[in-house]
Parts: C-alpha cells; structure tokens; sequence
C-alpha cells in the first residue's frame, strides 16, 4: 500500500466548497470580523489547541481571538494543502498546514502547523462544528 500517493479529492464539488469557507472564515479572522465567524461556528463548538486546551463555549472562543488575535495575529494558508473528506450524513473534514504572523513578536518566523476542521452541514448551511489546532 503506496501512502505517500498524491492527494485528489473525492468529490472536487465538495473541496471547491470547503476551501472557499475557509477563505470566508480565515478572512474573517484575519480582519477580526467577529460578527462573521460567529455566524460560521456552531453553538456546540470544539475547539482542541494543542497549547491552550480545549474550549467549548463560543462565546469564549470569540472574546479570546478579540482579546487574542485581533490587530495582532494573521492566518496564512500554506498552498496547496489543503484535504478534504466527506463525513457521511454529516458533513466533511478539512485537514491543511498554515502559518500564523504575530506582529507582536518575532513577525518574521512564522512556523508552519497542522490543524483539522470538521464542518457540520446543517439546514442553515455549513459550520465549524470541531477544530483541532496544532502547533
């Protein structure tokens, strides 16, 4: 079994969507949209950080990155990344590398990291239901 082989998705329907709500989001994120990403995280987020543990309240999740993040810290995507996966009668999950800018310490060495979103297609449309963020 060859697990070094090239990744092509499944359905590219699926990663066009999935890749262009990470766009939206991180957009959100970098632009400190808060409104945005509110409307783009399900009520009953998980949100794993290798570094910080585990949240579970959105609330909390947003007051952090507006605390945390916003005028201080941006997401890069590292191209081409990006995987994507269908979650039978559930949704999909999205697994990729990106990289953060802090412009509050060493902005110049940025580090490449894992991390996984599982995406919950709902009535309302997609949400972030589960973030696993690895450093």
């Amino acid at each position: 079994m060859d697990e070094t082989k090239t990744y092509k998705p499944d359905s590219q329907e699926l990663y066009d969507s999935i890749v262009k709500l990470d766009s939206i989001f991180f957009d959100a994120y970098n632009s400190c949209n808060i409104g945005k990403q509110s409307t783009i995280y399900s009520d009953s987020i998980e949100f794993y950080h290798d570094q910080g543990g585990l949240m579970t309240s959105k609330n909390e999740i947003l007051e952090s990155t507006r605390k945390h993040i916003c005028g201080k810290v941006t997401r890069e995507l590292i191209k081409g990344s990006i995987e994507v996966y269908p979650i039978k009668d559930y949704g999909a999950v999205e697994m990729g590398m990106h990289q953060f800018h802090n412009s509050q310490n060493n902005p110049d060495t940025p580090h490449p990291s894992k991390f996984v979103i599982l995406w919950q297609r709902t009535k309302a449309g997609w949400q972030i239901a589960r973030v696993v963020s690895l450093h």
